[in-house]
């Protein structure tokens, strides 16, 4: 997806990265400074990163794609991340990822179809004696059902 960005935005995010250019991990911090900004890493931003950063943009790509956290689209007003690591697993998440598809008809590493809410499985959350556990909204629960995923939503769905 590529995205033509106003001259003001483009200038704001060169002067929030240059200061990175000559910096070890430059590219890793140039990208988080990013998404900060914008709650996602638009691709000319990619080649805006390897420029100011001198390296390749198939290596501002490997980084980018190389951790999760890092996405290419907008998220959705609403985040649901559902431990599936061992404990949670364990305690009945892969359940409660069934529950969430079949009840509130959410995939994980999908957008709800008002695109209000997403879902993204994570590997814990240090939360394993309260399995499964989920966060809605950088809000952290466990022994988690629907009920409370649709409580923590406020009845967005």
């Amino acid at each position: 997806m590529s995205t033509t960005w106003p001259v003001v935005v483009a200038e704001d995010i060169r002067d929030s990265i240059t200061h990175f250019a000559h910096i070890d991990g430059s590219v890793l911090r140039a990208l988080q400074t990013v998404q900060t900004k914008f709650g996602y890493v638009p691709d000319d931003a990619l080649n805006m990163v390897a420029d100011i950063c001198n390296v390749s943009r198939a290596e501002v790509y490997g980084v980018f794609t190389y951790y999760s956290d890092f996405r290419s689209t907008p998220p959705a007003p609403n985040i649901v991340k559902i431990c599936v690591a061992e404990a949670c697993q364990a305690n009945g998440s892969d359940a409660l990822v069934d529950a969430i598809r079949n009840e509130m008809g959410l995939d994980v590493h999908a957008k709800s179809r008002s695109g209000d809410v997403e879902a993204a499985p994570v590997f814990c959350l240090g939360n394993c004696a309260l399995g499964p556990s989920a966060v809605v909204n950088n809000q952290i629960l466990g022994r988690v059902t629907v009920a409370k995923i649709r409580a923590a939503l406020g009845g967005v769905q």
